[in-house]
């Protein structure tokens, strides 16, 4: 057995030095790493074996010793784990363990390393995602689809609800109501905050109209336009920028490839909206990003109406690795 480990270890070592970027790996109980394969657009696609029933938390780092949460599971279900890094084509070297975690509210999703803790990015469905930082957590245009409304269960209430804007796939008073916690804020454009909260839900809203801005929960929210033609009015919906822990994370609402968009500055994270006549094809979208230039991009929103998944794919083709800008494609649907 002994054996067979040290080869595993040799063989795995081997294939990230011939893929441009090296995994440091070493003994472990659970999980334990099972192999790491090299992509052909160089990214690394880790495999992990792990018992069933618990959560654990992929790390890496360049340098062996300042090591940040890369990826943190759901309670597993199946003995065998897989995470696509999608960072590793951009480094000249990547390390990576693994760790089991303990205690509750654990939630999944990437890490966004920041001054005061990571934020953990967990998508939910279409435009709906959870963020965790600080011991806040974030819930973004909660979406009440019968058919995605297991992906809530077992997540932490809200301290903090987004809202874009008033269309169904973004905005649903009851599901504000199942996810937020007793002293939740609502944020939404004054639209939505007149016509569409409740009035139990404005005692707890601020109504932020373009270019204005708030602090709460140790964070800065700004809303930024989002529109588009003929499906939304400018000044309607609400995009948002978060700044917290020294990161600025844009969440795109429903909009087209406006100069707004193009003339945002120095974004770490963005949640970029692909589908057509809703909102941006994935050619305009590209064209975005490319002006903007964030860090890392998530594609969403990206569904056709007649069912159809490719946007983001094609996305991602087409934005390229030039600019060293990351995406990430994550299950939204």
């Amino acid at each position: 057995m002994k054996t067979r480990s040290l080869r595993l270890l040799a063989a795995l070592v081997l294939i990230g030095t011939c893929a441009g970027w090296f995994a440091w790996l070493h003994a472990q109980q659970a999980p334990l790493f099972t192999g790491i394969q090299p992509l052909t657009n160089k990214e690394a696609r880790l495999i992990l074996s792990a018992s069933t029933g618990r959560s654990y938390r992929i790390e890496a780092t360049t340098n062996v010793t300042d090591w940040a949460g890369l990826f943190t599971f759901p309670t597993n279900v199946t003995t065998s784990l897989q995470h696509t890094d999608s960072a590793a084509p951009y480094l000249p070297v990547r390390y990576y363990r693994a760790a089991q975690l303990t205690g509750s509210n654990i939630v999944s999703g990437d890490h966004l390393p920041t001054t005061n803790g990571d934020v953990i990015l967990h998508p939910l469905f279409h435009a709906s995602f959870v963020m965790q930082w600080n011991g806040k957590v974030i819930y973004n245009d909660p979406d009440d689809d019968p058919a995605y409304l297991p992906t809530y269960q077992g997540l932490p209430r809200a301290d903090l609800v987004l809202v874009s804007h008033d269309h169904g796939d973004h905005m649903s008073s009851s599901q504000i109501d199942a996810v937020r916690g007793p002293n939740a804020l609502i944020i939404a454009p004054p639209y939505v905050y007149n016509n569409n909260l409740s009035a139990a839900q404005r005692l707890s809203a601020i109504a932020l109209t373009n270019g204005a801005s708030t602090n709460v929960l140790n964070l800065t929210v700004e809303a930024v336009p989002a529109y588009n033609t003929p499906n939304h009015t400018p000044g309607r919906g609400n995009g948002y920028i978060l700044t917290l822990g020294g990161k600025r994370i844009y969440i795109s609402g429903d909009t087209g490839n406006t100069t707004n968009m193009q003339a945002l500055a120095n974004i770490d994270v963005a949640f970029i909206c692909m589908n057509q006549s809703f909102t941006m094809n994935a050619s305009a979208a590209t064209n975005a990003v490319r002006a903007f230039r964030p860090k890392i991009v998530y594609p969403y929103h990206y569904r056709e109406n007649g069912g159809a998944m490719t946007n983001a794919p094609l996305f991602k083709q087409w934005l390229g690795t030039d600019l060293g800008i990351e995406v990430r494609l994550r299950k939204w649907y």
